[in-house]
Formats: structure tokens, C-alpha cells, sequence
């Protein structure tokens, strides 16, 4: 039998793993309330054919980064006694959703019957929740945040479907929720989503302490170069510090349909090669996604390059450009300066912004940003 969440953090506290938090201690009981009411359910069985199952209520957790949000949601996840489960980042949830809304629309009545079953009407909000419900009866994602009007505008009807469908939600915030979508266009049809979660959801504050070990990278080399030995020891004792005991649990997102996993990732820190980052075909989606999932982000092997290279150059680019925008900070072994990165080649005049960006996250007013 697995074991169960106030176990498993119980025992990180007892390997120094964590500390006391009062704040973490009242989102674990909350968590555990859930998992104990999921488990008192059961998966579900002939019944649920013939009514929709009662979805336990869920839980909101928010407050700043680097509180312990995510790691709470992943313990939960991981013990949570469900079979058809789903963690999934927000960003990508949408691109989902919108992507199975536009299918519906595109499609004959033969392509919605084959992808969404028997549905009546033009709508496509019911038919898009009842296929997420069929896959998910858990869903949890991190940084439930709104920005886009097209999101604004469709939450609260698809969410209403989706808890009549017996879908029970967790997710993590930076904000309440009656912040979210502030001063947003049209934000009065927003509120009824703002409702829902208020009635569906516990809705919990974790705004304990500030995670310390961010402020070890002040006052740090965080752009080192070149890649010797030497500095590549600095690379390693930085990670060290601040990971301050922690395991490397590795951390797997789902982007539009894909999983994408960091093996060297525990919460919200993440350490992977340029290889991984920028010879893989990830994508704007992808970048974002690790933006707003990782707070800080330890790149290694970072190459100087040349025209040959444009590729990975714009790769790069784009994953700068998103940790910049969201205020991670970034610890960097390369091979040279900012500057002679990319100096020549299609795309060199644009990366000279990239080099900018660089230069301006190594220094002490940016590694003293906090996160909101």
C-alpha cells in the first residue's frame, strides 16, 4: 500500500530534508483531507454510468515562489490514490483546451463523434470537458495564472462542466484568487470562474518564510566561463547549495500533449545541459513552461556558436527571453562571454539582445529581484 502524504512529509522532515513551516504544515492537512476523501471513493465503477460521480472538493494552494507549493502538490500526486491522474502545468492545460475546441469546430459530425463521442448541439465547452473528465478524474497543475483574455472567457463554463463531470482540482498559484485576471479586459465575466474555486476548492495560503536558499546566489559568479575545471567545481558547489540536502527528484512537464523530462530538477530548481535545452527541438511553449515552473535555472555546457549553429542559436534566444520575462534567476558554465556567443552569422544582430540579457542576469540588481 502506498504510503501516505503526511508519511512521506514527515519523513523529509525527519532527513532534514525540509523545515517546520506552519504555513506548509496547514496546506499538508488540507492535501491529506483530499486524499483521504479520494480514497474513501474509490476509482469508479458501474455506478458511474448511470449518475456522475460527486467530486471530493479541492484544493488552491498559493502564495510566493519558492514556499514549497509545488513540492507539496507533487508529494500529494504522487500518493494520491487515484488511477486517472494527471499533473499537468496550466500554460499547457489551455493550449489543450483550445487546441480540442478549434478540432470541434473544424470538425463534421463524423470527427466529433470519433474524438468527442455522442454530444448534441454546437457548444464545444461540454464535449472538450467530458473528454478531459474521461482522462482525469484528479487534475492538478502549478501556476494557475490568467492572462489571455481567450482563457478569461471560457474557465468558468469549462471548469463548471468539468466538476459536474466529477473532475476534483488541485492546483498552485501565485495569487488568490480573487486576484487572478486583475484589471483583466472584460473581467466581469471572469468572476464566476473566481466563485467556482472559491466553492470547489480549500483555499490555502503558503506564504512561510522566503526560501533562503535563493539568496545564495547573491553576491555569487553566476555566469561562469570559461568551462575548466576549476570553475566547473564552482558550477557544481552552487548547485549543492542550493539544493541544500534535497534530492534530485527530476520534474516532468507536459506540454501540448508532450512530456518533457529533467532528470536533474527538484522543485523549483533545475539543472540541464545546452544539449538538453537547445539541441532538443523544444519550443516557445516548452521555454515557458520551464520559465514559470523553475524559479532558478543552472545551465551547463553552454557552447560558443557559429552560423552552423543558428538553430540551437535561436533556441536559445527564446529560453533566455522567457526566464528574463519571468525573473528567474540563471547560473551559467559556458565556454565564453555573452558577447562572443553568436558574433556572426544569420541571427547574430538579434542575439546581440540575448548577450544583453545575459550580462544584465549575472548582475546583483537582477539576482535581487524577487519572484512574484
Amino acid at each position: 500500500m502506498a504510503q501516505t502524504l503526511r508519511t512521506a512529509y514527515s519523513q523529509r522532515l525527519e532527513r532534514g530534508e525540509l523545515k517546520p513551516d506552519a504555513a506548509q504544515a496547514q496546506a499538508v492537512e488540507a492535501l491529506s483531507r483530499l486524499e483521504s476523501e479520494l480514497n474513501s471513493h474509490g476509482e469508479p465503477g458501474f455506478l458511474t454510468f448511470l449518475k456522475k460521480p460527486k467530486a471530493p472538493r479541492g484544493v488552491y494552494l498559493w502564495g510566493p515562489v519558492g514556499r514549497g507549493k509545488s513540492m507539496l502538490m507533487d508529494l500529494f500526486f504522487e500518493e494520491a490514490p487515484v488511477e486517472k491522474k494527471r499533473r499537468i502545468h496550466f500554460y499547457a492545460f489551455m493550449a489543450q483546451v483550445h487546441g480540442l475546441i478549434d478540432q470541434w469546430r473544424k470538425g463534421d459530425a463524423a470527427e466529433r463523434k470519433r474524438v468527442f463521442g455522442t454530444n448534441k448541439g454546437d457548444d464545444p465547452i461540454g464535449p472538450t470537458a467530458a473528454l478531459l473528465a474521461s482522462e482525469a478524474r484528479l487534475l492538478c497543475f502549478d501556476e494557475l495564472q490568467v492572462t489571455d483574455i481567450a482563457d478569461a472567457m471560457i474557465l468558468g463554463r469549462l471548469f463548471e462542466f468539468l466538476f459536474e463531470d466529477g473532475v476534483t482540482l488541485v492546483c498552485t498559484s501565485n495569487r488568490p484568487p480573487e486576484d487572478l485576471y486583475k484589471d483583466g479586459l472584460n473581467r466581469q465575466l471572469f468572476v464566476p470562474f473566481i466563485d467556482l474555486i472559491k466553492q470547489k476548492t480549500d483555499v490555502v495560503g503558503v506564504r512561510g518564510p522566503v526560501d533562503f536558499r535563493q539568496d545564495r546566489l547573491r553576491g555569487q559568479e553566476v555566469y561562469l566561463q570559461p568551462a575548466d575545471a576549476p570553475r566547473r567545481a564552482r558550477f557544481d558547489t552552487l548547485w549543492a547549495d542550493m539544493l541544500d540536502g534535497a534530492p534530485e527528484t527530476g520534474v516532468t512537464l507536459e506540454v501540448l500533449g508532450r512530456k518533457v523530462r529533467f532528470p536533474r530538477a527538484t522543485g523549483g530548481l533545475l539543472r540541464a545541459t545546452f544539449d538538453d535545452l537547445c539541441v532538443q527541438p523544444l519550443g516557445p511553449p516548452d521555454y515557458l513552461a520551464i520559465a514559470q515552473q523553475f524559479h532558478t535555472v543552472f545551465l551547463e555546457d553552454l557552447p560558443a556558436l557559429n552560423k552552423n549553429r543558428r538553430n540551437e542559436a535561436r533556441r536559445l534566444v527564446t529560453l533566455i527571453d522567457s526566464l528574463y520575462e519571468a525573473d528567474a534567476k540563471l547560473v551559467v558554465l559556458a565556454e565564453a562571454e555573452p558577447d562572443d556567443l553568436y558574433p556572426s552569422g544569420d541571427g547574430a544582430f538579434e542575439f546581440e539582445r540575448t548577450a544583453s540579457r545575459l550580462q544584465e542576469m549575472r548582475s546583483a540588481a537582477y539576482l535581487a529581484k524577487v519572484r512574484d
